[in-house]
């Protein structure tokens, strides 16, 4: 039987798993998934197995689960564990036993969805030490999976810090309906080739996610302004805690002013960067908007597909699916003469003014800063020592840079109204987390760096005396987990001596008999 999108017979993948979730893996492979069937997925671990379906219901789609042979390895779908910050600190590593897998029938089914999915995708464990980074993100975990989510501002209820979780998908909807747009007829995704299912309340063409209207303030006039900030790969828990001490007071103050959900904004699998960077501006999974991970195999091509490079990024937008809006296209689609603001961020396809399309223009120049010294609002100790700091620290003062010359009505010569909708993506986090760790001194000095330029941005929307009538939107693509340096390793080696041949691309997504 073949998997859906693809070629290999059902006795190699039944081999190839059975390699997979040997237990001489069982450090590095938390589960392996497959879709035998359209509709049809499967999940097995070391220590069990769970087949379940998918079907249409009135109100979207509906799983069932068809059997489970010993512990089921996504039974447990808990969005609230392993938070707060003690709680995630007293469980570091999580075995496969204590992990949860918030919405996990959802997540594995869209990735199958894709023509390009893989024949097998394979989640490395909690503890699994990647790229000699400690901080990981990537697998279904609820640590990797767990970004934090705000919604502060104009028209938006004052309800502090609650114990809520979200998904990344709900993020766009949530902006739109927050900016006063009215909900309509559109579609939530499915398999590829077929039409999905209708609903009435969609605010983008094709959407997955849900509007968080309980949080929008109707007493209030909607704001004129909504300001996105992304602060990438950014622990929820860590962030939190630094806003309560005092050490990231401008997220404090959204957060005091808004509302943030405790247990977060869950990321879609896989939860990597231009994936849910494009499903935060789409409301669409991973597997319905087409940018499906950060590299893939197409097998129509013939070929790898790599997104997130410096020499892809800016082309990235070209693998979006038919019919998906961006927020930039569905606010210009009700209001033709709003202009939206995208900085720093690759998911930009129909805002006036867009970072990347400058790439695009061959005018990366013009946006150069000096390298010679470094930028206000920089850790000196680890922009010296590290270079992804470093790196993080300068593409983080030219995004700042370019959002308040265009919110002081000026930039690159271009004068420019107050934007409708403003989205700009901070790098330093990601970069930070990802070598030091998510509880390290490096994470919690590009989460003060990184609050500064917030603050910045904050300062630049009074000048222009629109906060009155401003909300903003704090949020991250993705979490970011511990690791432990002393589990390491990679399945290819035995999948190699089982005589597979494979191609495994952003390690995890297993294509098979491809060389």
């Amino acid at each position: 039987m073949s998997s859906p999108g693809g070629t290999v017979a059902g006795d190699l993948r039944r081999t190839a798993v059975a390699v997979l979730v040997d237990p001489g893996l069982e450090s590095l492979v938390e589960m392996v998934l497959a879709s035998p069937a359209p509709d049809v997925y499967e999940a097995r671990s070391v220590d069990g197995f769970v087949r379940f379906r998918r079907r249409a219901t009135a109100g979207g789609w509906a799983f069932d689960v068809d059997a489970v042979e010993g512990r089921d390895p996504l039974g447990d779908q808990d969005p609230t564990r392993f938070a707060p910050l003690h709680a995630e600190l007293a469980a570091r590593f999580p075995d496969r036993r204590a992990n949860s897998y918030p919405y996990a029938w959802e997540h594995v089914a869209q990735i199958f969805d894709h023509p390009c999915a893989p024949d097998l995708c394979v989640l490395h464990t909690a503890s699994h030490h990647q790229q000699e980074h400690r901080g990981e993100h990537g697998s279904l975990g609820v640590v990797q999976a767990r970004a934090p989510f705000i919604l502060a501002g104009t028209g938006v209820k004052r309800l502090g810090m609650v114990d809520r979780h979200c998904r990344l998908i709900d993020v766009a909807p949530t902006v739109l309906a927050l900016l006063g747009m009215e909900p309509g007829p559109g579609v939530r995704p499915g398999p590829a080739g077929s039409d999905g299912t209708g609903r009435a309340d969609a605010y983008l063409a094709r959407q997955d996610g849900d509007a968080l209207v309980d949080l929008i303030d109707r007493s209030a006039p909607p704001p004129d302004h909504v300001v996105a900030v992304l602060f990438d790969g950014c622990n929820p828990n860590r962030l939190y805690d630094m806003a309560a001490t005092g050490d990231a007071p401008h997220v404090a103050r959204l957060i005091a002013e808004g509302t943030a959900f405790r247990h977060g904004a869950m990321a879609s699998l896989p939860t990597v960067t231009l994936a849910n960077h494009t499903s935060l501006l789409t409301g669409c999974h991973p597997g319905h908007h087409g940018v499906l991970h950060n590299a893939w195999f197409d097998r129509s091509l013939g070929h790898q597909v790599v997104t997130e490079s410096p020499t892809t990024w800016q082309e990235a937008m070209q693998w979006l699916a038919p019919g998906v809006e961006t927020i930039h296209v569905a606010v210009k689609r009700r209001r033709p003469d709003a202009v939206t603001v995208s900085v720093n961020e690759a998911a930009d396809v129909g805002a006036d003014y867009s970072t990347f399309d400058l790439f695009r223009q061959g005018r990366t120049g013009e946006l150069l800063p000096d390298l010679s010294a470094l930028p206000p609002f920089t850790t000196e100790r680890f922009a010296e020592s590290s270079e992804d700091y470093r790196w993080g620290t300068f593409a983080d003062s030219v995004a700042l840079r370019q959002a308040t010359a265009i919110w002081g009505g000026t930039h690159l010569g271009v004068d420019y109204p107050t934007p409708v909708f403003t989205w700009v993506s901070f790098s330093l986090t990601d970069s930070a987390f990802h070598e030091g760790g998510p509880h390290s001194e490096e994470a919690e000095a590009a989460v003060r760096d990184t609050d500064a330029r917030l603050g910045e941005l904050m300062a630049a929307v009074e000048a222009a005396g629109v906060f009155d009538r401003t909300a903003f939107c704090l949020v991250a693509d993705h979490g970011m987990e511990l690791n432990d340096p002393e589990v390491n390793g990679d399945w290819g080696d035995a999948l190699r001596a089982a005589g597979i041949t494979f191609r495994d691309e952003a390690s995890g997504f297993l294509y098979l008999d491809v060389p």
